[in-house]
């Protein structure tokens, strides 16, 4: 084959993707929003196509288009967590959408084109390819945090994420203007031979801007400002979503631009990244015990798990980035979970979302309270539930990599935090009741419930085939 043709089939499933959003654009244009359930399962069916390219690769190259993109292990891991969130996310839609009269056709096309962007962000081995992923996920986000146009607060969401995230995008830009001026390229490989002759002042700051950049992309202190607002405000389902793939796109992106293109400058990156971390540990356990609504809760948590998983990322080490890797898949797992009980309640066929609302879910409710709190429970790091092992991993890996004292604090931070989980586990199962929710949950909450509870519940039982993916796809990226 020619070059060209390897390159192509080597970016297959992008490239599937892509031409699937395109022709369901093109099918929503001519159905309507008549459409929008059989473009949503067609999305997914899509999805699931895409992900078994992604598995089965149809081609033996590694690199396309000139090196810009690889395709390893790392990028195969992250690339199925991605579409297995997007996934997700149009199952939680169907009903909640269609219930509140945003039932349009262009929800699953963007959340198509966001996953493209987040695949090639993966896959991006020079700082171009990087940003041109980063900002094609970032356009169809911008678009799904406003979705709800007649909502004051989900317009507020958008414009506010917008100017920061146009913001985020020019440090970032601005950083990597001053990686390539001072290595003379925009290659991964050609930044790391260039950064293991010498480190100057001028590459310490473009390093500097490219983390705060993507630290903003990971809700990371003290980029975090946009997330509470952006939580509360988006859509339910939208939400759940910008908590899974973009998450999980933009954390995968930070360790492969820190250690492919950065790892022979770790010890001037290593202090920020510990720095960052550390703060986010600590906001998102203390900001959180405040918060009367839900989902602003679930935003300060992400900010406190986002900080987790960049200890990881200070160790600079295989079990370091096994530790991550392990961290997102249970964090993606038990979000859906979370999010799933979220849109489980409404009342009188309004959705409410004040933690007020769950008192006594457990006498109206006990299998949807039984699953809220072991979701509760697992993000609060207690054994033996899946939340506890991506800690474990973590800690351990800095423990190791001689990082004690962010470790000391992360456990520390982890014991404050599980406060605002238990009070959620106390207003369910002892508080006075509350009115009853809405008993109708479609047959995709229930399928996503099931399997993220059972996930929860006994990852100890089945932890070991995604150890040994996520050690196998940290190896992937390490010198």
């Amino acid at each position: 084959m020619t070059s060209f043709s390897t390159d192509v089939m080597t970016l297959l499933p992008e490239l599937v993707l892509a031409g699937g959003a395109m022709a369901l654009l093109l099918f929503g244009a001519v159905r309507g929003e008549k459409g929008i359930a059989l473009m949503s399962w067609l999305a997914i069916a899509v999805l699931a196509v895409v992900g078994y390219l992604v598995v089965m690769p149809v081609s033996a190259a590694n690199h396309a288009f000139g090196n810009a993109f690889v395709v390893d292990d790392f990028a195969r891991f992250a690339k199925v967590l991605i579409l297995l969130g997007s996934a997700l996310a149009l199952l939680m839609a169907q009903d909640f959408l269609k219930s509140e009269g945003l039932a349009k056709f262009e929800f699953p096309v963007l959340v198509m084109l966001a996953t493209v962007g987040m695949m090639l962000m993966v896959s991006a081995s020079s700082f171009i390819a990087l940003y041109m992923g980063l900002e094609l996920q970032s356009l169809a986000l911008y678009v799904l945090a406003a979705f709800h146009r007649d909502s004051l607060r989900s317009t507020e969401a958008g414009l506010k994420y917008f100017v920061l995230g146009a913001l985020s995008s020019g440090m970032m830009l601005y950083g990597i203007s001053l990686i390539y001026g001072f290595t003379g390229t925009t290659d991964f490989a050609g930044v790391a031979a260039a950064a293991s002759h010498g480190v100057g002042i001028g590459l310490i700051f473009g390093i500097v801007f490219l983390i705060s950049g993507l630290a903003f992309k990971v809700s990371a202190v003290p980029f975090h400002m946009w997330t509470p607002d952006v939580y509360e405000g988006a859509p339910t389902p939208i939400t759940a979503f910008f908590s899974m793939s973009p998450k999980v796109a933009a954390m995968i992106l930070f360790l492969r631009a820190m250690i492919e293109a950065l790892g022979p400058a770790v010890h001037q990156w290593q202090q920020i990244v510990i720095a960052v971390s550390v703060l986010s540990m600590v906001l998102g356990a203390v900001a959180a015990i405040g918060q009367t609504n839900i989902k602003r809760l679930m935003a300060y948590s992400s900010i406190g798990h986002m900080g987790y998983a960049l200890l990881g990322l200070a160790a600079a080490t295989p079990a370091g980035i096994q530790g991550v890797l392990i961290y997102l898949a249970i964090y993606l797992v038990t979000n859906a979970g979370v999010f799933v009980c979220i849109l489980a309640m409404r009342r009188d066929g309004e959705p409410v979302e004040t933690i007020a609302d769950l008192a006594g879910l457990a006498r109206s409710r006990p299998r949807l309270a039984f699953a809220f709190m072991i979701f509760m429970i697992s993000l609060s790091g207690i054994p033996p539930f899946a939340g506890f092992f991506a800690k474990f991993y973590v800690f351990l890996a800095a423990i190791q990599a001689g990082l004690y004292v962010p470790a000391v604090i992360g456990v520390v931070a982890s014991v404050v935090g599980a406060y605002y989980y238990w009070r959620i586990f106390k207003v369910i199962y002892f508080d006075e009741p509350a009115a009853p929710f809405d008993r109708e949950m479609g047959a995709p909450l229930n399928f996503i419930l099931a399997g993220s509870g059972a996930f929860t519940l006994l990852f100890i039982v089945g932890a070991e085939p995604l150890i040994a993916a996520a050690s196998v796809a940290a190896k992937a990226i390490l010198p």
